[in-house]
């Protein structure tokens, strides 16, 4: 495989763009040669013909096949994080990603920012950093199905300056005070250690830097930790919830400054829904279909807090 990230442009992680290469390169995955030949059969698009700061970021021009550009294009399904649009395709992803976007932007400063992106799917995210002045964006998700959609995108709109690596944040090596903005969105409940998780952000965040936290939080004022004993909404690898209170405790233990938090919200079934896109279940059907303020299980329903720490 050619290597993608020949561009990265950034000699502090070489060694980093180095790894993410190995590990394409090596992996073993059964559908890996699928989503290549679907990426290598899209049109090769022209530098920078983008739109990105829109909720629904524009690459690449119009095809003239878009029977067969959508064909390529859900071959890498589930297209979890959206909207996108990819030359003249609409995707509908599950995540409407444009609304925690436009809860995030009024308070974020990304003009000329280095930013590391955890845990960020397609690179969505990133688009939408740049589209908002970030100089370049590097993001790191071990999920290989979203770093081929990332790849689709390269293709069809190359030279951005944003990656996706198939890497998790214990990849990412030293040297430490690297980014002027790391976010980690999505990812916190998922580590069975958030206060180490929360101390990683730390050192990777420059002096003077921002660090950007969105999370599930149990609702109310108390000091309560959710430690489901199977799944939480149907998913296997959620560790803990906290409420607000708590998880501020767990940002001072790891040395962090005191956050400002910027919004929480109760995640609903318009927000992260099955779609075209994604034909799976999603939300709905893992909310209790007599009180959609609990989980299947019984839990609490989603609600996320987004929160903002300047170092």
């Amino acid at each position: 495989m050619k290597n993608p990230y020949e561009g990265l442009g950034w000699s502090r992680w070489a060694s980093l763009a180095e790894m993410g290469r190995q590990r394409l390169n090596n992996c073993r995955h059964g559908d890996l040669s699928t989503w290549l030949q679907a990426v290598d059969a899209l049109p090769q698009g022209p530098r920078r013909h983008c739109e990105l700061d829109r909720d629904a970021p524009e690459l690449g021009p119009a095809a003239t096949d878009r029977r067969t550009l959508r064909a390529n294009l859900m071959a890498l399904h589930p297209w979890r994080k959206g909207p996108l649009v990819l030359a003249g395709v609409r995707v509908d992803s599950e995540w409407r990603s444009d609304w925690k976007w436009q809860r995030l932007a009024p308070h974020l400063d990304l003009a000329g920012h280095a930013v590391l992106d955890i845990g960020c799917g397609n690179g969505y995210f990133g688009l939408r950093m740049l589209g908002a002045g970030a100089k370049k964006v590097l993001g790191v998700d071990p999920t290989l199905v979203f770093v081929m959609q990332w790849l689709a995108m390269q293709k069809l709109c190359p030279g951005l300056d944003h990656w996706v690596l198939p890497l998790g944040i214990e990849d990412v090596p030293d040297p430490i005070n690297g980014f002027d903005s790391v976010f980690s969105m999505g990812v916190l409940y998922h580590r069975r250690d958030a206060v180490r998780h929360l101390r990683r952000i730390k050192q990777l965040v420059r002096n003077g830097g921002q660090a950007v936290l969105e999370t599930l939080i149990l609702p109310g004022a108390g000091e309560d930790v959710l430690i489901p004993a199977g799944r939480y909404a149907r998913m296997r690898n959620v560790h803990a919830v906290p409420s607000l209170k708590v998880l501020q405790g767990w940002i001072a233990r790891a040395g962090l400054p005191a956050a400002r938090v910027l919004d929480i919200s109760r995640t609903t079934p318009g927000e992260q829904r099955s779609t075209g896109w994604m034909k799976f279940e999603s939300l709905r059907e893992s909310l209790d279909t007599g009180n959609p303020g609990l989980t299947v299980e019984g839990h609490p329903a989603p609600v996320r807090a987004a929160l903002l720490m300047r170092l």
